[in-house]
């Protein structure tokens, strides 16, 4: 399991293709991906940039849990969550969640766990820029089923 939480920017695919697998690349049947971007509206209004704030340490933590949560409920044989903290320009990676597995059940619903969490629990906070001034985001988006 790899958890980065970083201030700079970062280009999920290379990370990706740089990640080292515990184990044989053979005995991985199954890759999962969650690459997420900054969306240039949110509730309806024009979103310039965004600040996202976090907790050192506790921030990593609480991501190293939601981690090994999916890897007690599903076969996993690696995970790997980088996400980005600092100041966002709409497009800009926000969050890489990939997941290693043998079959693709395991890979797919592990991935979606740890997104889903990470997005209603992890101590994130997003300020907005927006034309008229800026906001804090109170809560964040659903995930849709």
């Amino acid at each position: 399991m790899t958890v980065r939480v970083m201030g700079e920017a970062f280009d999920p695919w290379r990370a990706l293709a740089d990640h080292v697998l515990p184990v044989p690349a053979a005995q991985c049947g199954a890759t999962a991906v969650f690459v997420g971007h900054m969306r240039d509206v949110n509730e309806g209004d024009a979103v310039a940039r965004m600040e996202l704030e976090h907790y050192p340490g506790m921030t990593e933590r609480h991501l190293e849990a939601i981690c090994a949560a999916a890897a007690s409920r599903w076969a996993l044989i690696d995970t790997l969550v980088v996400h980005r903290v600092g100041v966002l320009a709409p497009a800009d990676p926000i969050v890489l969640v990939a997941v290693w597995s043998a079959h693709r059940a395991e890979a797919f619903e592990a991935c979606r766990f740890i997104m889903e969490d990470l997005k209603s629990r992890a101590p994130f906070w997003k300020k907005e820029t927006l034309p008229e001034g800026s906001r804090w985001v109170e809560m964040n988006t659903p995930g849709h089923t």
